[in-house]
């Protein structure tokens, strides 16, 4: 909340191409990116962490010498099992936090240079960041290593190669990468706004046909997905199962408002934005089909973690407003304070 303070500020202030608003940049950016790694790095291992707390002791068991059994996520069970063998859990979890954060940065500063503080305060100030830092790790990480394999979009072999690591951290990974390939092939951005226009109506008449639908595709011998979409709000978690969530479709329309503006009004030809909003529109309406599913933040994060460079992206690598620096400050505001007002609501 400082930071966002300061930089609104700072905006209002200052105009954005000086080697003053840079400096200030690489200041921020260089505070947020320790503050990221060592704050969420070095949280103590504890209960309100629920899916922390049971890798603690899968891992401790393994440490004392208990065989695991590996039945899915193959890479990041045994890159845990790994860990055992030369760190205590806290340096596991700090590992983990380190690579969940470095390909953010590595992305921001890839795709906007001496602006990459804005993109990387986003992704940070995002709702589901925190959460999927310290609980849904697994996921965090996958999706963490999509984004760096985004880092190499001009070269196929690694970023697919990437891709297919993110899939191996967590298997729900193929739903963005599914939506990847879809929008390489379908260029034309107009189908992907209809498809998750459809996706809305088609949510609402639907009710829970979708999640059965998908429930009952079958994932091998992973049920977890199954159980996700059909089996209801069996943990009485607060973000499942409440019906359709307004509130959450309100958000995912921030980065489908950012693509229909930038590429539609404001004529941004940029191919890789274009295959960005494309995967982001495909996965999100694909969540919004299972919105009523138990956990269906785990389904919805598989779009939610793209929305930084899709809403910072264009505002950071073209010049299109005459005061760009203020519409970078308040898109940052606007953006954190939803993420801030829904934590403050518990």
């Amino acid at each position: 909340m400082m930071l966002m303070l300061i930089t609104l500020f700072h905006a209002y202030q200052n105009d954005f191409f000086t080697d003053g608003t840079k400096r200030f940049a690489s200041g921020s950016g260089y505070l947020l990116l320790f503050f990221g790694i060592f704050y969420v790095g070095t949280r103590p291992v504890s209960e309100i962490f629920v899916d922390m707390m049971n890798y603690s002791l899968i891992y401790n068991r393994v440490v004392a010498g208990e065989k695991p059994i590996i039945k899915n996520d193959y890479l990041f069970n045994y890159f845990m099992v790994f860990c055992t063998k030369l760190m205590s859990d806290r340096s596991f979890f700090f590992l983990c936090n380190l690579i969940y954060a470095i390909p953010c940065y590595i992305f921001s500063k890839k795709y906007s240079g001496s602006y990459w503080y804005y993109v990387f305060f986003i992704f940070l100030g995002s709702f589901m960041y925190w959460p999927f830092a310290t609980n849904g790790i697994r996921n965090g990480l996958g999706t963490a290593i999509f984004i760096f394999g985004l880092c190499f979009y001009e070269r196929k072999i690694p970023m697919y190669a990437l891709m297919a690591v993110a899939f191996g951290m967590h298997n729900s990974l193929i739903i963005p990468i599914a939506g990847f390939v879809i929008a390489g092939i379908y260029k034309n951005p107009k189908i992907y706004l209809y498809i998750w226009l459809a996706a809305i109506p088609l949510s609402l008449i639907g009710g829970g046909f979708w999640e059965s639908l998908f429930g009952g595709l079958g994932f091998g011998d992973d049920t977890r997905a199954a159980d996700y979409l059909t089996k209801g709000n069996v943990n009485k978690d607060t973000f499942a199962y409440t019906g359709f969530r307004w509130d959450f479709l309100f958000y995912s329309s921030f980065a489908v408002f950012a693509g229909w503006y930038f590429i539609f009004k404001k004529n941004i030809t940029d191919k890789f934005y274009i295959h960005l909003w494309g995967t982001y529109m495909i996965a999100n309406a694909f969540w919004i089909l299972v919105i009523r599913a138990n956990f269906s933040n785990r389904f919805a994060y598989l779009s939610w973690f793209l929305m930084a460079p899709v809403i910072a992206y264009p505002l950071l690598r073209y010049k299109m407003f005459p005061n760009q620096y203020r519409v970078v400050g308040v898109v940052i505001a606007i953006y954190y304070l939803f993420t801030y007002f829904m934590f403050l609501r518990g």
